[in-house]
């Protein structure tokens, strides 16, 4: 007979692989061809995922001034709309399956621990769920959080607004 922790762990398993192929379905209905703006490579929800993620990732980057810093995340955003759009097919389809799960109220909570929905989310609790996700022992996080990291940072520096912080003055110009 199977022992009560036993049981919950199959639940759990189960729960998850369920969870899972609901996102990799909507993951695969919102990139299969002909579905939705072709212009874009983030839907609203994967959007959104990433608008909660800029600031967390990009803090003491941003400027201060709210109107500013709105207007740095939504060009931030804008960027790595543009660098996911730039990627490989196979590399939009994860990760859209990632956007996916992430968007699911479920998978929020349970595979990033922000209780909070995107819109909501709190930096600290952001933060919470990007630290989890660098440092865990599972090799798929720590993928995921690589590859959301140097997408926003990317965005962030191919921006002329972040130059100045940095003192970069931008690219030679060649004349001719």
């Amino acid at each position: 007979m199977i022992d009560l922790p036993r049981r919950r762990l199959l639940k759990a398993g189960i729960a998850g692989g369920a969870a899972l192929a609901i996102a990799g379905g909507v993951a695969w209905f919102k990139v299969r061809p002909g579905v939705g703006d072709s212009a874009r490579a983030l839907d609203r929800d994967a959007g959104g995922i990433v608008r909660a993620i800029v600031p967390a990732m990009l803090a003491g980057a941003l400027p201060a001034a709210p109107a500013e810093r709105a207007s740095a995340i939504d060009e931030a955003v804008a960027g790595v709309d543009r660098a996911i759009a730039g990627l490989p097919p196979a590399s939009r389809g994860e990760l859209a399956q990632l956007f996916s799960l992430l968007a699911l109220g479920v998978g929020r909570r349970v595979f990033a621990g922000v209780p909070s929905p995107w819109p909501e989310a709190t930096v600290a609790e952001v933060e919470g769920f990007l630290r989890a996700w660098q440092s865990s022992g599972w090799a798929l996080k720590r993928s995921a959080y690589d590859a959301l990291h140097q997408l926003v940072i990317a965005a962030w520096y191919a921006n002329p607004r972040s130059w100045p912080a940095i003192g970069y003055p931008g690219p030679p110009t060649l004349s001719v």
